[in-house]
């Protein structure tokens, strides 16, 4: 393939910790009582307003809503790096993609800015030619806008091009933009590629390479 696209949290990167600790630093300063680690991350793939949202529940008003989006955004971007790393295998498995050459770019829900401060943090930046967030265009994944202004931008056309995430979000994003798309099954949330199943299913993004080259030789 000539371009690859990643999701970020839960694909390249695990932040499950670290969300739900801004999360629930959010409850507790709106008087609420922490959230379960799993209930926060069944919230996570969607965006900060939605994580927020379902986070913060059904009697919020949209006054509290804006106020805990703010404070959580406050409190993650100082906390975001405290316990995220690249899952293992990320780094091995990007170093032998761009070493053979692969143009590789991320597209996920998170706010861009935190996405580009993310990578940059843990030494990731330098493996993709862009980073677009949930931000950076009207609507976010499911939505194949920004999947398509990549491949645009890297003049790649769809049938040249994989979609690597972890959830139905990545595998819809896919599918709407007539992409292939590669599911993980360690992200934050695998359960959902059994609803929307992805082409190809990997338990380490080790083998994403042998699979892209398998997948150039057919």
């Amino acid at each position: 393939m000539d371009l690859l696209v990643f999701d970020l949290d839960g694909t390249l990167v695990d932040s499950t910790l670290d969300l739900a600790n801004s999360v629930n630093a959010t409850r507790v300063h709106l008087g609420l009582e922490p959230l379960p680690i799993p209930i926060v991350a069944s919230y996570v793939g969607n965006g900060a307003p939605v994580l927020v949202r379902k986070s913060i529940g059904p009697d919020a008003g949209e006054e509290q809503l804006d106020y805990a989006l703010t404070y959580f955004l406050s409190w993650y971007r100082d906390h975001m790096l405290e316990h995220t790393r690249p899952y293992p295998g990320v780094i091995d498995a990007l170093d032998a993609l761009a070493a053979a050459g692969q143009k590789m770019a991320v597209l996920t829900n998170k706010p861009v800015r935190f996405s580009q401060t993310l990578l940059a943090g843990l030494g990731m930046d330098r493996y993709f030619f862009r980073v677009y967030g949930g931000n950076s265009f009207p609507e976010k994944k499911p939505d194949p806008h920004g999947l398509r202004m990549l491949m645009q931008e890297a003049g790649v056309p769809p049938e040249r091009t994989w979609m690597v995430g972890d959830s139905s979000v990545d595998v819809l994003t896919a599918r709407n933009a007539g992409v292939a798309c590669v599911g993980v099954t360690y992200g934050i949330q695998p359960e959902s590629l059994e609803t929307h199943k992805p082409d190809l299913l990997l338990d380490n993004l080790v083998a994403l390479l042998p699979a892209l080259r398998a997948a150039s030789a057919r």
